[in-house]
C-alpha cells in the first residue's frame, strides 16, 4: 500500500518515468503521421525528460515540494518541441499545487495532476481534443474520482491509468488527421508511458533503459572514480559587486541549481560570492553581471585537474572571455547548415541555435542564447513551428526583454531579419518582422519518410515530395513533376523575387532543374540560388 508520495518516491518515479519514455520512444515516433521526418514526439519527451532525470540523480530528496520544483523546473528549461513543452507544462501546474505539502496523499496527488492539466490548457492557445491535453485530462477526472473513495495513491494511479488508456484508443476517433491515418496520438501514448513508470516505481520496481551504458565506474584510484564520472566540469568561483537592481538573489539559486552542482551562493548587501561546478561558465557569468559588476573569477577545470593530478601536472586557470558591447536590441535565431548560419549572421544575428528539421533545441539551449546576446532586448526566431512554443517559455526566465517572432520557416526568418529598420523603436522593429512574415510563401522539398495519409492524399515512403506553406503540392517518385507543380503553385501568386537555398544533397543538375522549372510559371521573376547546406530538405524556396 502507499498512501503518501514522499520526495524519495517521486524522485523515484520520475526517474523510471524517464526511462520508460526512452525505451519506448521509437514506438512513440512511429505513430507520427507527418510524412516529413521531423522532430519527433518520442525523441523530445524522451530528451525532455531526460533533462529532470539529470537534475534529480545527484539530488538529496528533501520534501515532496523540493523535488517536485526541482522536477518542474528542469522540464521547462530541458523542454524540446511542442510535446516536451506541453509535458513540462503538466508537471509545472503538479508542481505548483503541491506547494508546502511534504508528501502527499491520494487527494493531493490527485488535485496535482488536476492542476497540471489546467497549466497545460491555458498555455496551448488552440487546444485540440484527441491529442495528450486529451489523455491526461480524462486520466485526472478518473483520478480525482478514485482518490473520494481510496486512500492507497497506488491504486488511484492506477484506476487513472485504466481511464487513460482508454482516452487513448479513443483519440484516433477525435482528430481528423489521426482518423485518417488510423493512429492514435503519439504524445498522448508518450504521456501514458511516463505514468506507467511513474506507476512502477510506487510498486518498487525500478526499469532499466535499454541498451544503457554503465553509469558508474570501477576505475579508480585517485581513484574511485574517473574524470569523466565529473558531471560538471568547470568549478567556477566569483564574487558580484551588488548593482541597483535589488535582484532577488533567490533567483540566481535557481538558475545555478538547473546548471550545475555544489552550489554555494553567500549574499550581503553590497557583495554576492559564488561557488558552483557547471559545464558553462559563461552562461553563469553573463547572468551574474545582470546582478553587478563581476570581481576575483576563478575556472579550473576539473577534469583536466583530475588528470593532471595523476600526472604530476597543474595548468593556470582558464581566463573567461570579455562581456560584449551592450546594442539596443540582439536577434536569435534557430537552423541548421552552415550556408544559412552564415546567412542569418550576414543578415545580423548575434546568436544562432543548430536546430530545426529532426533537432529542436530545447527552452534552456534558447534560454541560454538569449542570456549570453548582448543586449536586454532579444527577437528569437524560431524558423520552425515545433520549436516556438519552446522558445516562448524563455519570456518568464529572464529579467531581459524577450519577443518570439513566430517564424515556421527559414524564409520567414529571413525575411524577417531583412525587414529590420535599426532606426525604428523596438516595437515597430516587432510589428516590422511580423508584417515581413505574412508576405513570404515557403516551399520544402524533401523524401517522404513513411508511407502516410496527408491531406487526403496517399504517399508512399521514398517519394519526392513539396509542401507550400505546410500543405501538400505534390507527392511522386518523379522529381520533376514534383517541382513542375511547385512552380505552377508558386505562380499563382505571382512572386517577384524567388530564392532558392540548397540542402546537404542537392547535386547541381537537380538544381538547375528546378531553376529552370521555377521560371517557366513566372518569367519575370528575380531567382537566386544560394548554398544553404541544411538537412532534411533537398530545397528551401522563398517566394515574395
Amino acid at each position: 500500500m502507499t498512501q503518501r508520495i514522499t520526495g524519495e518516491l517521486f524522485k523515484q518515479m520520475m526517474i523510471n518515468a524517464s526511462a520508460a519514455i526512452e525505451n519506448n520512444k521509437q514506438e512513440i515516433n512511429d505513430l507520427n503521421v507527418f510524412p516529413v521526418p521531423d522532430g519527433d514526439t518520442g525523441t523530445n519527451m524522451s530528451m525532455t525528460m531526460s533533462a529532470a532525470e539529470v537534475a534529480l540523480i545527484p539530488m538529496t530528496p528533501g520534501t515532496l515540494t523540493h523535488v517536485a520544483d526541482a522536477t518542474a523546473s528542469a522540464l521547462l528549461r530541458g523542454a524540446r518541441g511542442n510535446s516536451g513543452v506541453i509535458l513540462s507544462l503538466l508537471f509545472r501546474g503538479f508542481s505548483r499545487s503541491l506547494k508546502g505539502i511534504d508528501a502527499a496523499n491520494s487527494k493531493e496527488f490527485a488535485d496535482a495532476l488536476t492542476s497540471g492539466v489546467e497549466s497545460a490548457y491555458k498555455a496551448v492557445m488552440k487546444p485540440a481534443e484527441g491529442t495528450v491535453l486529451t489523455v491526461s485530462r480524462l486520466l485526472a477526472v478518473a483520478a480525482v474520482e478514485a482518490a473520494e473513495t481510496e486512500d492507497d495513491v497506488l491504486v488511484v494511479l492506477e484506476r487513472a491509468l485504466e481511464a487513460g488508456y482508454v482516452a487513448l484508443a479513443d483519440t484516433v476517433n477525435q482528430n481528423p488527421v489521426l482518423q485518417k491515418a488510423g493512429v492514435i496520438d503519439s504524445g498522448g501514448k508518450g504521456y501514458l508511458y511516463i505514468m506507467d513508470g511513474m506507476l512502477q516505481a510506487m510498486r518498487g520496481e525500478k526499469i532499466e533503459k535499454v541498451a544503457q551504458s554503465a553509469i558508474e565506474s570501477s576505475k579508480a584510484d585517485f581513484t574511485q572514480y574517473s574524470a569523466e564520472d565529473i558531471t560538471f566540469a568547470y568549478c567556477t568561483e566569483f564574487l558580484i559587486e551588488r548593482n541597483k537592481s535589488n535582484k532577488e538573489v533567490n533567483r540566481l539559486r535557481d538558475f545555478l541549481d538547473v546548471r550545475g552542482d555544489s552550489i554555494v551562493v553567500v549574499d550581503d548587501e553590497t557583495i554576492i560570492k559564488v561557488h558552483v561546478h557547471t559545464n558553462d561558465p559563461g552562461v553563469v557569468l553573463t547572468e551574474s553581471l545582470t546582478y553587478g559588476s563581476l570581481l576575483g573569477i576563478k575556472i579550473e577545470n576539473m577534469r583536466e585537474q583530475h588528470s593532471e593530478a595523476a600526472a604530476g601536472e597543474i595548468h593556470a586557470p582558464a581566463t573567461p572571455q570579455e562581456p560584449e558591447e551592450q546594442k539596443p536590441f540582439a536577434v536569435v535565431a534557430v537552423c541548421a547548415g552552415k550556408g544559412l548560419e552564415e546567412i542569418f549572421h550576414d543578415l545580423g544575428a548575434d546568436r544562432i541555435i543548430t536546430g530545426g528539421q529532426t533537432m529542436n533545441p530545447s527552452t534552456d539551449d534558447i534560454l541560454q542564447k538569449v542570456i549570453s546576446a548582448p543586449s536586454d532586448v532579444v527577437f528569437i526566431l524560431p524558423n520552425n513551428k515545433n520549436i516556438i512554443m519552446a522558445a516562448e517559455q524563455c519570456i518568464p526566465l529572464t529579467d531581459k526583454r524577450v519577443i518570439v517572432i513566430p517564424t515556421k520557416s527559414i524564409p520567414q526568418g529571413v525575411s524577417a531579419m531583412l525587414s529590420v529598420d535599426v532606426g525604428s523603436d523596438i516595437d515597430d522593429i516587432a510589428s516590422q518582422m511580423n508584417d515581413a512574415v505574412k508576405r513570404v510563401q515557403t516551399v520544402l522539398i524533401t523524401t517522404a519518410a513513411r508511407n502516410s495519409v496527408f491531406d487526403n492524399q496517399n504517399i508512399n515512403k521514398g517519394e519526392h515530395l513539396a509542401l507550400l506553406n505546410d500543405a501538400l503540392v505534390a507527392s511522386n517518385a518523379d522529381f520533376n513533376s514534383v517541382v513542375s507543380a511547385v512552380s505552377v503553385a508558386l505562380g499563382k501568386h505571382s512572386p517577384e523575387f524567388v530564392t532558392i537555398f540548397t540542402g546537404e544533397d542537392a547535386n547541381e543538375s537537380e538544381t538547375e532543374a528546378v531553376s529552370k522549372l521555377l521560371v517557366s510559371d513566372s518569367p519575370d521573376v528575380e531567382l537566386t540560388v544560394i548554398d544553404g547546406g541544411q538537412p532534411v530538405y533537398s530545397y528551401i524556396i522563398s517566394a515574395e
